[in-house]
């Protein structure tokens, strides 16, 4: 374990929030940090390449505003750490919104000297919650699963991460786009040996995509990035096609998941769930192929939100 202060002392927090043409969701950010039961230390947005600085929305805040030209939120997030001091840093994305507890929680957690990093709950924004739409049942089962992501696969999101700079500063910066930096990141400190925990009291809450177009698009980028990390194994393809077989028939499994799901509530909403995974599942099985038949990865990898 990394060393770090006594136990007792006040742990002071940096967030940091990566930002590229989100002006009106950064100020709803910002704001739920200013709301909340205890405030950060101190707030450092990194802009992206934004059409437009936020300047007014930071400065309004009282947020640090620095800028990063390599493109990517891990570049962007690496610009803000290197410009902060304190221990504790945890970060957000820029179209979220912080729960009123949640720099609370990540206080109380660390103030367990053996606690390195934290993972939270990411739970969807609904628009109107008395209609809610078939993305936004979706996601609410299948989006952001943080508890899943820690328990099977070492890494939580980078929407919502909090970690001591010493143990940071062992595993390394964020990569670029070149990767799922969340992924790569938390992979990189679990297999290092270090402490990740879900904190579900930690909760942020993230907006559902608005069209199935950008669900597609975050999905072709996984894909790519699979395929490649499949095609680096022995027999890799061969495991890859067979999972694209099994991606067509998956909802039929999941169905008990999604009525026992305490993440939506009602019939209507459930229904719109599952009808989502069937789409979304076989636009998957689709994409899996593509990559098989044209070996192409770098056609369907994409790029974080440019232009």
């Amino acid at each position: 374990m990394i060393e770090t202060r006594l136990a007792g002392q006040r742990l002071r927090i940096s967030v940091v929030i990566p930002h590229l043409n989100q002006t009106e969701e950064l100020r709803r950010c910002l704001l739920s940090l200013r709301k909340g039961i205890e405030a950060p230390d101190e707030v450092v947005v990194v802009d992206n390449g934004s059409h437009e600085l936020p300047e007014a929305i930071c400065a309004a805040a009282g947020a640090r505003l620095l800028q990063e030209a390599a493109p990517g939120p891990g570049p962007a997030r690496n610009r803000g750490v290197a410009a902060t001091t304190n221990e504790i840093l945890a970060f957000i994305d820029a179209d979220c919104l912080a729960d009123l507890g949640w720099i609370a929680a990540i206080r109380a957690v660390f103030a367990d000297p053996s606690a390195e990093i934290l993972g939270g709950d990411v739970r969807i924004a609904y628009g109107d919650s008395a209609r809610v739409t078939m993305l936004e049942a979706y996601e609410s089962i299948y989006a952001y699963r943080m508890d899943r992501y820690i328990a099977e696969q070492g890494f939580t999101g980078t929407g919502n991460l909090a970690v001591r700079r010493p143990v940071l500063e062992a595993v390394g910066p964020f990569r670029g786009l070149e990767v799922a930096e969340d992924r790569d990141w938390g992979q990189r400190a679990t297999k290092a040996g270090h402490d990740l925990r879900y904190v579900p009291q930690m909760r942020v809450y993230h907006p559902a995509r608005q069209t199935f177009a950008e669900l597609a698009q975050k999905w072709d980028r996984h894909s790519a990035h699979d395929f490649e990390a499949a095609c680096a194994r022995r027999a890799g393809r061969l495991r890859f096609a067979l999972k694209a077989v099994a991606m067509g028939f998956s909802p039929l499994a999941e169905l008990p998941r999604v009525l026992m799901s305490d993440r939506v509530s009602g019939g209507r909403a459930r229904a719109l769930a599952w009808a989502g995974l069937w789409r979304i599942r076989l636009y998957r099985m689709r994409v899996m192929w593509k990559l098989l038949i044209t070996g192409d990865p770098q056609a369907l990898a994409g790029r974080w939100n440019r232009g």
